[in-house]
């Protein structure tokens, strides 16, 4: 049996989600794993920046944490982005216990991202 580690999967901590997903993907799975909500565009410099350095960050502290990633272009999608009053992409939330514990918007370093969990006691 041989061990490639590469081109590997994304570890099931890290996935897409959407408006009809949302409530069981982030709302609830926040009740027990932390969960950082990346909005961003397809169309946004910025979100191409950050979305690799919130998968690292969550990579590395290996399901202490999850990623979901909602591309606000998608059909419904705005409307989460409307709810919860975001005003430019991309924006973090951080949900843990079914709540907003803190959010950031525009692209940040990963020593950064590190500071904001570690702050907000997702980690």
């Amino acid at each position: 049996m041989s061990h490639f580690h590469h081109p590997h999967p994304k570890p099931d901590y890290i996935f897409d989600t959407d408006l009809d997903a949302f409530e069981s993907s982030v709302i609830e799975a926040s009740q027990t794993t932390p969960v950082i909500v990346d909005f961003w565009a397809d169309w946004c410099p910025p979100c191409r920046a950050l979305t690799p350095v919130l998968e690292r960050v969550t990579t590395a502290l290996a399901g202490q944490v999850k990623l979901a990633k909602i591309e606000v272009d998608e059909g419904a999608n705005m409307k989460l982005a409307g709810r919860y009053g975001l005003k430019g992409f991309p924006t973090v939330l951080l949900f843990i216990g079914g709540e907003i514990k803190g959010r950031f918007s525009g692209a940040r370093a990963e020593h950064w991202v590190k500071d904001f969990l570690a702050e907000h006691k997702a980690t």
